[in-house]
């Protein structure tokens, strides 16, 4: 089993540097895909960015491309997900998750965090 925990939410300026983190506890999560998705206020949960198990391969979702970047840090068993110059529509509420192979899919996902709210304010 592995637990996921999110950090790094709150209230924002646009345009100011926002960086999440997510720790897993239990099992190691150094053999997992991980992936970012996005749910803000009246919308379907959305991909945001994705990485595997080595960090070699990313993956990015249409709508932030070019804005974020997601890494890991396996030695700390840590993910980052990083949004650069945000914007008003990126308030959401941010959550991690663990998969066996990168995937863009929520459903391919296992195990899910609880999320964390960020608020963009204009």
């Amino acid at each position: 089993q592995v637990q996921l925990v999110e950090s790094g939410g709150g209230l924002v300026q646009a345009g100011e540097s926002l960086r999440f983190s997510c720790v897993p506890s239990g099992r190691t999560v150094g053999h997992y895909a991980m992936g970012w998705f996005r749910q803000g206020p009246g919308k379907e949960r959305e991909f945001v960015a994705a990485i595997s198990p080595f960090g070699e391969t990313t993956y990015y979702g249409d709508s932030v491309k070019g804005r974020v970047t997601i890494s890991r840090d396996n030695a700390k068993k840590e993910v980052y997900l990083q949004i650069h110059f945000p914007k008003p529509e990126d308030t959401a509420v941010y959550y991690c998750a663990a998969s066996l192979g990168i995937e863009r899919l929520a459903q391919r996902y296992m195990y899910w965090g609880q999320g964390t709210q960020v608020t963009v304010s204009s």
